[in-house]
């Protein structure tokens, strides 16, 4: 049996039926919030609809998850709000600790004026979207070390990103298939509950992922980001390198992968 698939979803949120109303009241229905984000995506004419303040703010929460930092105008017209609404909403998140404005780029251009500031979730805002069976989690990795020392968690880790990309084919040599494959892998963790995303940022492309559903695992259990690099390294042929992650503190996990030409970036030799 692969025990690798049950920690794939912890990051995922059920609400019993009788507790459904509350949840969007205080904002944390992520499903209603997802599909109203997509939906706007989608069809623009939708954000103008009337829907229920708890939704609303909702969906105010997965876009500061999947595309913060992000400016209050941005989060007006994704979502057909005014800036007063808008206004509202982060006011109420802030004050929970749930948002934070972020910290300005250290380097500015020139143009007139202060730049817009940007929005994005806090560690408390991001626990708040559930991280179900995390005690369990963790006791069942701890046991895993006492049985087996910490050979027996590296293959479970990787047993586990193995799972979650096992769809995904590795990277041919030519830079438009590097990026195209780190795409697919950001779908992949996408699929499992990681909010992932990719952008062009000079000579490379970033992989990010918004939510980890094990970040606090992977806080005792660092085998379990390291592992995700390895399967990068592996599947990308190229070197990568961690910026940042979640269980670390940070917004959210960052990892460059450079996109030079491939005689610049030996490929790594793949594992005896």
């Amino acid at each position: 049996m692969d025990r690798a698939s049950e920690f794939r979803h912890t990051g995922v949120v059920k609400y019993p039926s009788d507790t459904t109303d509350t949840a969007e009241r205080a904002g944390h229905a992520p499903a209603a919030a997802a599909s109203r984000v997509e939906e706007t995506r989608r069809n623009p004419a939708a954000a103008s609809r009337e829907i229920p303040e708890g939704q609303t703010r909702a969906a105010v929460v997965q876009l500061l998850l999947e595309e913060g930092p992000i400016t209050a105008p941005e989060i007006g017209e994704r979502l057909g709000l005014s800036a007063a609404g808008v206004r509202r909403h982060l006011d109420a998140l802030i004050e929970s600790g749930e948002a934070q404005a972020a910290a300005p780029p250290r380097r500015q251009g020139r143009g007139r004026g202060r730049p817009a500031r940007r929005f994005q979730l806090t560690a408390v805002g991001r626990a708040r979207l559930g991280h179900s069976y995390d005690d369990l989690a963790t006791a069942a990795m701890r046991h895993l070390r006492e049985l087996g020392g910490d050979a027996a968690v590296e293959d479970f880790a990787r047993r586990r990103v193995d799972s979650i990309l096992g769809t995904v084919a590795p990277a041919d040599e030519n830079v438009d298939d590097v990026e195209s494959v780190a795409e697919e892998i950001a779908g992949a963790f996408t699929a499992s509950g990681f909010a992932a995303s990719t952008r062009r940022v000079g000579n490379g492309v970033q992989i990010c992922q918004h939510h980890c559903p094990v970040s606090h695992v992977a806080e005792q259990f660092p085998e379990l980001c390291e592992a995700e690099q390895e399967a990068f390294v592996r599947i990308l042929g190229t070197h990568v390198q961690r910026l940042a992650t979640i269980a670390n503190g940070d917004a959210f996990c960052t990892t460059h992968v450079p996109v030079l030409p491939r005689a610049d970036v030996p490929r790594p030799e793949p594992p005896t």
